[in-house]
């Protein structure tokens, strides 16, 4: 059997590298693209290459069509077509209400969060469909409905923003057969936390969690890995909450 070929953005850390380290585990090859830290994703690929798939990273920026449009060629060129799409990639800015953040920050999370998102979909949308087949997730996140005041209301609301894009993109590739589901991960242990400014922030949220205590990045990778497989065949337009009961 061809082995699957999926394209991981924000894949050099956090839950990215490890969707990128299970679907490799699953059998996927696995397209790579990050935007900064080329150490970390050579460590990620290798870790895809140690569980046998194969793996190109691609420094880029989802916010730029150009940088999108190279990252697929790459996977396609070196890997074979690409059958999915882990739209992973996001930022957040510093920890802060809205009336304090900076227009810039508003702008970047916005450009990278959804027109990232958007244009990645786009191009797998335009490779899948005359296809007949493929699979998207996309990372949003508990935020989209909890709106996280004093934190990061902006964000909440890009990944508001890619629940409606995952629900209406798999009314509209359903019938060519194409699936389109998201994870909403909740708090989860990564180091996306100190980018924030609050480095201790998953354990300080554990207290207000159900399950009292901040996910692994893991945990979202499971999820991801399932809706990426014949297993979840019949699921698309579905926003699955992994987020300890937030």
């Amino acid at each position: 059997m061809t082995r699957p070929v999926t394209v991981v953005t924000g894949g050099s850390r956090g839950i990215g590298a490890a969707v990128c380290l299970r679907l490799a585990a699953d059998g996927h090859d696995i397209a790579l693209g990050y935007v900064r830290d080329a150490e970390a994703a050579e460590e990620v690929a290798d870790g895809v290459r140690t569980a046998g798939g194969r793996c190109v990273a691609v420094r880029m920026d989802t916010s730029d069509e150009a940088d999108v449009e190279r990252l697929f060629e790459t996977a396609e060129t070196r890997l074979g077509p690409v059958t999915g799409l882990v739209n992973n990639a996001a930022v957040t800015g510093l920890l802060g209400r809205l009336s304090d953040t900076d227009t810039a920050v508003l702008r970047r999370v916005v450009e990278v969060n959804l027109l990232g998102a958007l244009l990645c979909a786009r191009r797998a949308a335009q490779l899948m469909t005359p296809r007949g087949g493929g699979v998207i997730v996309n990372i949003s996140s508990a935020a989209a409905t909890l709106g996280s005041p004093g934190e990061y209301v902006h964000y909440a609301a890009t990944k508001a923003a890619v629940d409606a894009l995952t629900v209406g993109l798999a009314k509209e590739l359903g019938p060519d057969g194409v699936r389109v589901n998201a994870v909403a991960p909740g708090t989860i242990d990564t180091d996306i936390h100190a980018a924030m400014g609050a480095p201790d922030r998953a354990q300080r949220a554990a207290a207000r969690i159900p399950l009292r205590r901040p996910g692994q990045p893991e945990e979202i990778a499971a999820a991801v890995a399932w809706l990426m497989s014949p297993d979840a065949s019949y699921a698309t337009g579905a926003v699955l909450r992994v987020s300890g009961g937030m």
